[in-house]
């Protein structure tokens, strides 16, 4: 949820803007007042002043899904009590509340429904059901999020393959701003982004997990997962391998018939001069006296 300075200042910014379309439409009118009757002078400036007023605010919401130019300069965004994109039927009651809360009674309403409201709402908000809220990523960008023990086992046999990022990241977001937001907000905001999760996940959660211990698990199993498998790939100097390695072409299968291969060479006998013949054995001679040798 936005706090009421960032969207304060970012009123003051799209009035800022607005005054200056009013007084250049005065100005670039006042040439051709000269050359056109009073009936469609009045008319003219009575559609480019509802055009300023109401136009602005509304086409830039409709456009950018909730963003004018002061939201957008403060990082502000306006969204659904549920969550999702601002749809132009709300635009369009947030433009006609603003011309009444700050174009006729000066702003004074929106003040005052802004601090009575637990979320900050202004009387466009609570006409339109929408909310402000922070669109900047929190300071702390590198902040890891936790696994819950009691999903731990069950984390491990997810499958994560079809998980797109940008539902991951908006998990992310969610629960980096968890703190920050109102409880019915918490609930609301859980729900519709773990439900769109589990439709990308599976197994299912075990019954009665809590939405933002579900989105903790699933992107905390999904880091780990990322981080083991960027220290395989460095551990083998960037290298395939594993499962991922490329196989290699397999060995020769030697032909059968009397033409196989010839055996390693460490079994063949190496070529030599032949064997000379074995020595008869000494015959005695009479005496007793042996032969020399």
């Amino acid at each position: 949820m936005a706090q009421m300075p960032s969207r304060a200042l970012a009123i003051v910014i799209d009035l800022v803007v607005q005054f200056t379309a009013m007084v250049g439409a005065y100005a670039l009118l006042g040439a051709f007042a000269g050359v056109t009757d009073m009936a469609m002078f009045s008319a003219v400036m009575i559609v480019l002043l509802v055009l300023v007023m109401i136009g602005y605010p509304v086409i830039f919401e409709s456009l950018t899904r909730g963003r004018s130019l002061g939201k957008l300069a403060l990082g502000l965004r306006v969204v659904s009590d549920d969550g999702s994109p601002e749809r132009f039927r709300q635009a369009l009651f947030r433009g006609l509340a603003g011309l009444v809360e700050f174009w006729v009674l000066a702003g004074a309403p929106a003040v005052i429904a802004s601090l009575v409201s637990q979320r900050g709402k202004r009387l466009g908000d609570v006409f339109a059901g929408t909310i402000v809220i922070s669109d900047r990523a929190p300071r702390d960008t590198g902040q890891v999020i936790m696994m819950p023990p009691p999903l731990a086992n069950w984390a491990t046999t997810l499958e994560l393959s079809q998980l797109p990022d940008d539902v991951a990241q908006a998990a992310r977001q969610y629960l980096l701003r968890w703190p920050d937001l109102s409880p019915q907000v918490q609930h609301e905001m859980g729900v519709r982004i773990s439900t769109q999760v589990a439709s990308f996940v599976s197994p299912a959660a075990p019954a009665g997990t809590p939405p933002y211990a579900y989105l903790s698990a699933v992107l905390a199993e999904r880091r780990r997962r990322e981080q083991a498998r960027f220290a395989q790939r460095a551990g083998n100097g960037g290298a395939p391998h594993g499962p991922y390695a490329q196989p290699g072409p397999p060995p020769p299968v030697p032909q059968p018939g009397p033409y196989g291969p010839p055996p390693p060479a460490a079994a063949r006998p190496l070529p030599g001069p032949p064997a000379a013949p074995a020595p008869e054995p000494p015959r005695a001679t009479p005496g007793g006296f042996a032969p020399p040798q």
